[in-house]
């Protein structure tokens, strides 16, 4: 990805990025270094609790499933944008151009299938039990990864042919987008919670109350999250389409990108009691 914000600024001004902050340039390097060190394998972990967890596990688990799956791509990717800061390996180029299109839908998409899935098991408890057979999410999930393949390729051709004011112009709305969906389920489900459900009264509410604020702390760290991962990169598309121009923010926005791929493996982590510090009971039905 760092291939893409050279070319990308070296395209709309005389200087390179790594001419004009060196210092960001590094830090780069750095943070995907990290990112492939340490992300392949706290998502391999992920991967590994969820296929071995017993009964419906697979099932509930299944969007974190494929959202580690497609982080790991996305580790790959980190460590072909390393490589390519040598001569010899800029051939790379083009598989980060594809890969790209994993991080930038395949990601948002998956963690927007989670909210989703939180807001409906809140919100509309009886369409959740009726969509909660393992078939429906292997439908969406597979649907998800036909649509970001061809993100992986329109990324690849755009990038290639250097239509960068096409390719900030999607990307830029398609993040307002999966904020908003997130958004969304967000305000729904805070709305919920202040309001009592058929039969509910005293008691009853309160015991269910947990279960709800269990849905509305994984979609508040996912939209937050989401947020000040996608937030730069949108902020400098929308610079690059008004003034043709971006340096800096397009660089911020890579490192926040990548670190924000931790967030939902130590979430997962966090709810399956895999974080001693941090430890809280796992809700399977969550």
């Amino acid at each position: 990805m760092n291939n893409f914000t050279v070319n990308f600024t070296s395209a709309v001004s005389t200087n390179s990025l790594f001419q004009s902050s060196g210092l960001l340039a590094s830090v780069r390097h750095v943070v995907h270094s990290i990112n492939f060190l340490f992300g392949l394998p706290t998502h391999s972990y992920v991967i590994w609790l969820i296929i071995t967890e017993t009964g419906s596990g697979v099932a509930s688990g299944f969007f974190n499933l494929n959202l580690s799956v497609c982080e790991i791509v996305n580790c790959l990717n980190s460590l072909f944008s390393a490589l390519t800061y040598f001569p010899w390996l800029s051939s790379l180029t083009n598989v980060t151009y594809f890969l790209i299109g994993s991080a930038i839908t395949g990601r948002p998409l998956f963690q927007c299938l989670i909210c989703v899935e939180r807001y409906l098991a809140v919100v509309h408890p009886v369409t959740f039990l009726k969509f909660k057979p393992l078939r429906y999410r292997v439908i969406c999930c597979t649907a998800v990864w036909i649509i970001t393949f061809g993100s992986c390729l329109c990324c690849m051709f755009t990038l290639v042919l250097l239509h960068f004011y096409i390719y900030a112009c999607i990307n830029s709305f398609e993040f307002l987008l999966f904020l908003f969906i997130q958004l969304f389920c967000l305000v729904a489900v805070l709305r919920a919670l202040k309001q009592s459900g058929p039969g509910e009264r005293g008691r009853e509410r309160k015991e269910e109350n947990p279960m709800k604020r269990r849905a509305l702390h994984v979609i508040v760290i996912t939209t937050v999250s989401m947020a000040i991962i996608y937030m730069p990169f949108t902020l400098s598309g929308f610079v690059y389409v008004l003034t043709l121009n971006a340096d800096e923010p397009l660089s911020v926005g890579i490192i926040c990108f990548i670190l924000g791929g931790f967030v939902q493996p130590v979430l997962y982590l966090n709810r399956a009691g895999k974080l001693s510090c941090l430890c809280s009971p796992y809700n399977p039905q969550l």
